[in-house]
């Protein structure tokens, strides 16, 4: 038995649903609100649905027959400014779901985030040491709170105090991909422009407003959905294996390139407008984001990532442009 946190939203339903035709059970965590993210999860065998408030009580009653916390639930949207709440859901519930995995001897899988680099001045390299961590500088509350987690696991590991058998943090880069339609604005653009391109609309990326970036030259890792899945049933299926690991393609690719990747899928002619940034979001803009693999790549996890173009087209073809276009 698994327990996927966060197992109706854009992640944690794909690996919900890789795990359902693993044929494994699958227990979801999540609120299912009022935005149709139940869909996420139609197509997939659920053995259990429990809310948040309702997981430790859960856990203690049932805790024997779990395998291993998939915990992926989480405040993700990088502009929210309650930070009190941001502590509660993205620190306090990680914190206390690594004490109980340690106390319970069960494995634990969780959600650090690419946000905890900051602008990326310190680089992006995937290092778990205590030194490493506390020289990073995130630009926002929601990447801070990633990295709370993180430190607080690399200091009871460099101190060699007790951890989950199996304790790994992945840190997710810009992933895009089927089920993230309840994300509002923080749906990745592809989603987000689908039905204006489809409209005849163009579709709208910020201006640059460095010298060393060209408009549309932003440069971003992004990473098909299905790619980060694989990733998490590698880990599940190498038990032995722990640390915090990058979840990129290792791959730097422009806003131009996903425009041109997403009108070619479409079969539209390209057709973008440049325009300004706001205000509030130049300071925390990031201009380069590139993942390093090489841990991952050591550790064991040999298979190919998806390109950007070729990821753009299975969003776009069997699912965006379907009359259902949920996994």
């Amino acid at each position: 038995m698994f327990v996927v946190t966060g197992g109706a939203g854009f992640i944690g339903s794909n690996v919900a649903a890789a795990l359902a035709a693993r044929g494994a059970e699958v227990v979801v965590c999540d609120w299912l609100r009022d935005d149709d993210r139940w869909r996420n999860l139609a197509k997939h065998e659920i053995a259990d649905l429990i809310k948040p408030e309702a997981l430790p009580a859960w856990l203690e009653g049932h805790g024997r027959g779990v395998e291993a916390v998939i915990h992926l639930g989480a405040i993700s949207t990088t502009t929210e400014s309650d930070v009190d709440l941001i502590v509660a859901r993205n620190v306090r519930a990680t914190l206390d779901l690594l004490d109980w995995c340690t106390r319970s001897r069960i494995r634990l899988i969780y959600a650090s985030s690419a946000a905890a680099y900051g602008d990326g001045a310190r680089g992006f390299r995937d290092e778990d040491s205590c030194e490493a961590l506390a020289a990073l500088r995130p630009l926002n509350a929601y990447g801070w709170s990633k990295l709370v987690v993180d430190r607080r696991v690399a200091r009871l590991a460099a101190e060699a105090r007790p951890l989950p058998p199996q304790w790994v943090g992945l840190r997710f880069f810009n992933v895009y991909g089927p089920n993230e339609y309840h994300k509002g604005a923080m749906q990745s653009v592809i989603a987000k422009n689908f039905a204006e391109i489809r409209a005849g609309r163009p579709l709208r990326l910020f201006r640059s407003d460095r010298t060393d970036y060209p408009d549309g030259g932003q440069l971003r890792d992004f990473i098909y959905v299905r790619d980060c899945v694989d990733v998490i049933s590698w880990f599940l299926d190498s038990p032995r294996i722990s640390g915090l690991f990058n979840i990129g393609t290792g791959l730097a690719r422009s806003w131009a390139d996903l425009a041109t990747a997403l009108f070619a899928a479409m079969g539209r002619e390209r057709n973008v407008e440049f325009v300004e940034m706001p205000e509030n979001l130049r300071a925390k803009y990031q201009y380069f984001t590139e993942a390093p693999m090489a841990k991952l790549r050591s550790a064991g996890f040999a298979a190919p990532f998806t390109s950007l173009e070729a990821g753009v087209a299975e969003y776009v073809q069997n699912y965006l442009a379907t009359s259902d276009p949920y996994r």
